[in-house]
């Protein structure tokens, strides 16, 4: 099992940037693939970033060339730096994990990008 607590959301204005961070509750070595979601409101949750085995990156093509996420094994952390902040990237952003066929949440941090 894996408990994770997402950090660093909060309000900015268009064209500013947040960097978020999810400290998991123990070493991510060996967890396969780390995250990120966002939910909207009125919208489903949906893929923002993820990566797997520590290689593979992957992006949703509303975020991708703004957004860059990254894992450190030393902090046992996944952050995503999030750049060009758009008033559509508001929304809920839950940190995700994958291991041993069990998904695992966060509790959400807020991002709200003013116009």
């Amino acid at each position: 099992q894996v408990q994770l607590v997402e950090s660093g959301g909060g309000l900015v204005q268009a064209g500013g940037s947040l960097r978020l961070s999810c400290a998991a509750s123990r070493s991510i070595f060996s967890i396969p693939k780390m995250g990120w979601y966002r939910q909207a409101p009125g919208k489903q949750r949906e893929l923002v970033a993820d990566i797997t085995n520590w290689v593979s990156t992957n992006y949703a093509d509303s975020v991708k060339g703004r957004f860059t996420i990254s894992r450190d094994s030393a902090k046992n952390t996944v952050s995503l730096q999030m750049n060009s902040l758009k008033p559509e990237d508001t929304g809920v952003y839950y940190c995700y994990a994958y291991m041993a066929g069990k998904d695992y949440w966060g509790q959400g941090t807020q991002v709200t990008v003013s116009s």
